[in-house]
């Protein structure tokens, strides 16, 4: 494996202490169905491994690559894959600090389990103004988001791209998901409010082929033209300037003509962005989602 500094995802942590690879992510918290509806009709598919949600879902109707830089993460994603349970990962460890703070805010469980329970979206919208977004949730919600408290579990680089008043931010990209996708029938939902596992807690995937590399490294390698589309969540996020540009060009030389990419990032779209489609991701999270023309990355 090439590890190139030019992202912090080479460290396997969240935070910058030194100390060996964590297992950062025991869900993805990204919509797969966004990628299923880009990538119909292709075949050869290159994703970025984390949990092996996105994976195990494409791998249904594609051949997937599923790489990781991350040893512990690659290795989990694999046993998930192969039927084992879902672990908490750091990610899910900070998500359920924050929840215990959850009864103070009057976001107790049943209150929320009747919101989710919601599959109108216009009295979902409701019961959120009147019920849940209330004036010590948003303090302590931005409280918990503020960056003092950011910098206690994840590294500058990874912070380096959120925008200001991030808790602000995360509560308008809230809002506006429970305004259009119905809580009931939304799995990620009840991940973010409850920490609950969904029926697919379990994977099982055939066509799945799982590297142990940083994306640009391994891409590098393919011969030109070996992927229709590329899954590659928001591996931008806090990455250098010169891993970006080679990172491009890695997937411009392994795309075919008419590839396609879905990309993520936590920051805010600039202003006039043609082509976002976060208001279509059900996990609520994402400031920025396209999926374009690979050639164009």
């Amino acid at each position: 494996m090439a590890v190139n500094q030019g992202t912090p995802w080479c460290a396997g942590r969240l935070d910058e202490a030194a100390g060996p690879h964590r297992l950062l992510f025991g869900r993805m918290y990204e919509d797969a169905e966004i990628e299923c509806a880009a990538f119909r009709g292709k075949q050869y598919v290159f994703c970025i491994a984390s949990a092996g949600d996105t994976a195990f879902r494409l791998s249904q109707e594609h051949d997937v690559v599923a790489c990781d830089i991350n040893p512990a993460q690659l290795a989990y994603a694999e046993g998930r894959l192969r039927g084992s349970e879902i672990e908490m990962g750091d990610a899910e460890r900070a998500m359920n600090f924050a929840r215990h703070f959850m009864p103070l805010v009057g976001w107790r469980r049943k209150t929320l389990q009747e919101f989710l329970s919601l599959s109108d979206v216009e009295e979902q919208t409701s019961f959120w103004q009147k019920r849940l977004d209330t004036q010590r949730f948003r303090a302590g919600f931005d409280a918990l988001l503020s960056r003092p408290v950011l910098r206690s579990i994840y590294s500058p680089r990874l912070l380096s791209i959120l925008p200001s008043r991030f808790g602000a931010i995360m509560r308008s990209r809230l809002a506006q998901g429970f305004s259009r996708h119905p809580n009931s029938a939304n799995p990620y939902a009840r991940m973010l409010l409850l920490g609950e596992k969904d029926g697919e807690a379990r994977l099982r995937a055939a066509h799945v082929r799982l590297v142990l590399d940083d994306a640009a490294s391994f891409l590098e390698t393919c011969p030109r033209r070996s992927f229709d589309a590329f899954a590659l969540s928001n591996i931008l996020d806090g990455v250098s300037d010169g891993y970006r540009a080679r990172l491009c060009r890695a997937v411009r030389s392994a795309a075919t003509e008419d590839a396609v990419i879905v990309l993520r990032s936590f920051a805010e779209p600039p202003p006039g962005m043609a082509q976002n489609i976060a208001d279509s991701d059900r996990s609520l999270l994402w400031g920025i989602v396209v999926a374009r023309s690979a050639q164009e990355f």
